[in-house]
Protein backbone atom coordinates (compact mmCIF):
# COMPACT_ATOMS: atom_id res chain seq x y z
CA UNK A 1 0.00 0.00 0.00
CA UNK A 2 0.92 3.22 -0.86
CA UNK A 3 1.31 6.49 1.28
CA UNK A 4 -1.25 8.40 -1.48
CA UNK A 5 -3.71 5.31 -0.89
CA UNK A 6 -4.12 5.76 2.60
CA UNK A 7 -3.80 9.95 2.59
CA UNK A 8 -5.16 10.60 -1.11
CA UNK A 9 -4.64 14.59 -0.86
CA UNK A 10 -0.84 13.22 -0.93
CA UNK A 11 -1.23 12.11 -4.80
CA UNK A 12 -2.51 15.73 -5.55
CA UNK A 13 -0.52 18.02 -8.13
CA UNK A 14 -1.25 21.21 -9.47
CA UNK A 15 1.18 22.77 -12.11
CA UNK A 16 1.64 26.11 -13.58
CA UNK A 17 4.21 27.14 -15.92
CA UNK A 18 6.92 28.13 -13.21
CA UNK A 19 5.44 26.28 -9.81
CA UNK A 20 4.54 22.87 -8.65
CA UNK A 21 1.82 23.03 -6.28
CA UNK A 22 1.55 20.04 -3.78
CA UNK A 23 0.10 19.47 -0.05
CA UNK A 24 2.58 19.65 2.20
CA UNK A 25 4.24 16.62 3.42
CA UNK A 26 6.45 15.95 6.16
CA UNK A 27 9.35 16.13 3.28
CA UNK A 28 8.54 19.31 2.62
CA UNK A 29 9.31 20.17 6.02
CA UNK A 30 12.92 21.49 6.48
CA UNK A 31 12.66 22.98 2.88
CA UNK A 32 8.98 24.90 4.13
CA UNK A 33 11.06 25.94 7.10
CA UNK A 34 14.07 27.28 5.82
CA UNK A 35 12.28 29.61 3.25
CA UNK A 36 10.21 31.41 6.17
CA UNK A 37 13.72 31.51 8.33
CA UNK A 38 15.17 33.34 5.22
CA UNK A 39 12.44 36.26 5.58
CA UNK A 40 9.28 36.56 4.81
CA UNK A 41 7.79 40.05 5.86
CA UNK A 42 9.57 43.31 7.01
CA UNK A 43 9.64 42.64 10.93
CA UNK A 44 8.38 45.94 11.46
CA UNK A 45 5.06 44.96 11.11
CA UNK A 46 3.20 41.14 10.18
CA UNK A 47 0.63 40.59 7.29
CA UNK A 48 -0.64 37.96 8.76
CA UNK A 49 -3.41 37.43 11.60
CA UNK A 50 -1.20 35.35 13.94
CA UNK A 51 2.02 36.60 14.29
CA UNK A 52 3.72 33.18 13.50
CA UNK A 53 6.78 34.43 12.15
CA UNK A 54 7.53 36.35 15.58
CA UNK A 55 8.69 32.93 16.76
CA UNK A 56 12.61 32.76 17.67
CA UNK A 57 14.30 31.31 15.11
CA UNK A 58 14.93 27.64 17.70
CA UNK A 59 11.67 27.74 17.85
CA UNK A 60 10.14 28.40 14.41
CA UNK A 61 10.64 25.86 12.54
CA UNK A 62 9.02 23.29 15.20
CA UNK A 63 5.62 25.66 15.69
CA UNK A 64 5.39 25.53 11.47
CA UNK A 65 5.61 21.39 11.69
CA UNK A 66 3.11 21.41 14.22
CA UNK A 67 0.64 23.54 12.57
CA UNK A 68 0.90 21.66 9.50
CA UNK A 69 0.38 18.42 11.50
CA UNK A 70 -2.49 20.03 12.90
CA UNK A 71 -4.36 20.61 9.54
CA UNK A 72 -4.11 16.80 8.56
CA UNK A 73 -5.92 15.85 11.47
CA UNK A 74 -8.43 18.18 11.07
CA UNK A 75 -9.28 17.61 7.15
CA UNK A 76 -12.85 16.21 7.12
CA UNK A 77 -15.94 16.03 4.42
CA UNK A 78 -17.49 19.02 5.63
CA UNK A 79 -14.74 20.69 6.75
CA UNK A 80 -10.76 21.53 5.97
CA UNK A 81 -7.83 23.05 5.04
CA UNK A 82 -4.95 22.36 2.72
CA UNK A 83 -1.37 23.86 2.73
CA UNK A 84 0.01 23.59 -0.57
CA UNK A 85 3.91 23.70 -0.64
CA UNK A 86 4.55 25.70 -3.83
CA UNK A 87 7.89 24.86 -5.49
CA UNK A 88 9.99 26.56 -8.10
CA UNK A 89 13.36 25.96 -9.60
CA UNK A 90 13.51 23.06 -7.11
CA UNK A 91 12.90 23.76 -3.93
CA UNK A 92 10.04 25.38 -1.45
CA UNK A 93 9.65 29.03 -1.39
CA UNK A 94 6.33 28.94 0.55
CA UNK A 95 2.83 28.31 1.84
CA UNK A 96 -0.65 28.59 -0.75
CA UNK A 97 -3.78 27.38 1.60
CA UNK A 98 -7.16 26.40 0.46
CA UNK A 99 -10.06 26.05 3.02
CA UNK A 100 -13.34 25.67 3.20
CA UNK A 101 -16.59 24.74 5.98
CA UNK A 102 -20.04 23.35 4.83
CA UNK A 103 -18.52 23.36 1.29
CA UNK A 104 -21.22 21.60 -0.36
CA UNK A 105 -23.99 23.89 0.72
CA UNK A 106 -21.99 27.11 0.61
CA UNK A 107 -19.76 26.13 -2.32
CA UNK A 108 -17.16 28.49 -1.32
CA UNK A 109 -13.31 28.61 -0.55
CA UNK A 110 -11.03 30.91 1.33
CA UNK A 111 -6.79 31.37 0.26
CA UNK A 112 -4.08 32.72 2.32
CA UNK A 113 -0.53 32.07 1.29
CA UNK A 114 3.32 33.17 2.36
CA UNK A 115 6.52 33.84 0.00
CA UNK A 116 9.98 33.80 0.94
CA UNK A 117 11.29 37.68 0.70
CA UNK A 118 13.80 35.83 -2.17
CA UNK A 119 11.39 35.31 -4.59
CA UNK A 120 9.33 38.98 -4.16
CA UNK A 121 8.15 41.10 -7.15
CA UNK A 122 8.29 38.10 -9.69
CA UNK A 123 4.83 37.17 -9.89
CA UNK A 124 4.54 34.24 -8.01
CA UNK A 125 1.97 35.28 -5.60
CA UNK A 126 -0.59 36.30 -8.47
CA UNK A 127 0.75 32.67 -9.66
CA UNK A 128 -0.10 30.25 -6.90
CA UNK A 129 -3.20 31.35 -6.28
CA UNK A 130 -4.72 31.52 -9.78
CA UNK A 131 -3.57 27.83 -9.56
CA UNK A 132 -5.91 27.12 -7.03
CA UNK A 133 -8.92 29.58 -8.06
CA UNK A 134 -8.28 27.70 -11.20
CA UNK A 135 -8.65 24.23 -8.87
CA UNK A 136 -11.05 25.74 -6.89
CA UNK A 137 -13.28 26.44 -9.51
CA UNK A 138 -12.89 23.99 -12.28
CA UNK A 139 -12.40 20.88 -10.45
CA UNK A 140 -14.08 20.94 -6.89
CA UNK A 141 -17.30 23.03 -8.35
CA UNK A 142 -16.36 26.28 -5.95
CA UNK A 143 -18.63 29.20 -6.99
CA UNK A 144 -17.31 31.72 -4.47
CA UNK A 145 -13.48 32.63 -3.48
CA UNK A 146 -12.96 34.75 -0.25
CA UNK A 147 -9.69 35.81 1.19
CA UNK A 148 -8.23 39.47 2.92
CA UNK A 149 -5.31 41.28 3.92
CA UNK A 150 -4.25 44.17 6.02
CA UNK A 151 -5.18 47.34 4.38
CA UNK A 152 -1.81 48.65 4.25
CA UNK A 153 -0.53 45.17 2.11
CA UNK A 154 -1.15 46.44 -0.83
CA UNK A 155 0.71 43.76 -2.75
CA UNK A 156 -2.02 41.33 -1.16
CA UNK A 157 -4.96 43.28 -2.24
CA UNK A 158 -3.45 44.02 -5.97
CA UNK A 159 -3.17 39.98 -6.34
CA UNK A 160 -6.54 39.85 -5.65
CA UNK A 161 -7.96 43.13 -7.40
CA UNK A 162 -6.49 41.37 -10.38
CA UNK A 163 -7.69 38.09 -10.35
CA UNK A 164 -10.96 40.06 -10.14
CA UNK A 165 -11.78 40.11 -6.47
CA UNK A 166 -14.50 42.89 -5.10
CA UNK A 167 -14.00 44.45 -1.47
CA UNK A 168 -15.97 42.40 0.97
CA UNK A 169 -15.77 44.82 4.13
CA UNK A 170 -13.48 45.55 6.60
CA UNK A 171 -12.90 43.84 9.87
CA UNK A 172 -10.55 44.95 12.89
CA UNK A 173 -7.80 42.42 14.10
CA UNK A 174 -4.95 42.50 16.44
CA UNK A 175 -2.38 40.13 15.46
CA UNK A 176 0.04 41.82 18.20
CA UNK A 177 -0.64 42.25 21.49
CA UNK A 178 -0.99 46.44 21.36
CA UNK A 179 -1.28 46.56 17.49
CA UNK A 180 -4.82 46.67 15.80
CA UNK A 181 -5.18 46.93 12.05
CA UNK A 182 -7.92 47.06 9.15
CA UNK A 183 -8.12 43.97 7.39
CA UNK A 184 -9.59 44.39 3.82
CA UNK A 185 -12.07 41.17 2.69
CA UNK A 186 -12.31 40.52 -0.70
CA UNK A 187 -14.64 37.99 -2.78
CA UNK A 188 -14.49 37.23 -5.94
CA UNK A 189 -17.30 35.44 -7.81
CA UNK A 190 -16.41 32.67 -10.41
CA UNK A 191 -18.17 34.29 -13.48
CA UNK A 192 -15.77 37.11 -12.49
CA UNK A 193 -12.45 35.42 -12.23
CA UNK A 194 -9.61 37.20 -14.48
CA UNK A 195 -8.57 34.29 -15.97
CA UNK A 196 -4.61 33.87 -16.51
CA UNK A 197 -3.96 32.96 -20.40
CA UNK A 198 -2.40 29.83 -18.86
CA UNK A 199 -3.92 26.51 -17.68
CA UNK A 200 -3.07 24.44 -14.78
CA UNK A 201 -1.85 20.38 -15.19
CA UNK A 202 -3.54 18.36 -12.67
CA UNK A 203 -2.70 14.90 -11.25
CA UNK A 204 -4.36 12.92 -8.86
CA UNK A 205 -7.88 14.90 -8.36
CA UNK A 206 -10.15 12.16 -8.33
CA UNK A 207 -8.98 10.06 -5.06
CA UNK A 208 -8.21 14.18 -3.18
CA UNK A 209 -11.55 15.33 -4.38
CA UNK A 210 -13.03 12.12 -2.59
CA UNK A 211 -10.99 12.52 0.29
CA UNK A 212 -12.76 16.48 0.75
CA UNK A 213 -16.26 14.95 0.15
CA UNK A 214 -16.73 16.12 -2.95
CA UNK A 215 -18.31 13.88 -5.55
CA UNK A 216 -18.84 16.51 -8.21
Amino acid sequence: MELEEIWPLFGLEIATPRLTLRPVRDADLPGLAQAALDGVHDPERTPFGVPWTDAAPADLPRNLASFQWSLRNRVSAHNWTVAFAVHFEGRVVGSQDLSAYDFANRRTVNTGSWLTKTVHGRGLGTEMRAALLLFAFDFLGAKWAESGAASWNEASLNVSKKLGYELNGVTRVAPRAGESVDEQRVRLRKTAFVRPDWSISVRGAAPALDQLGING
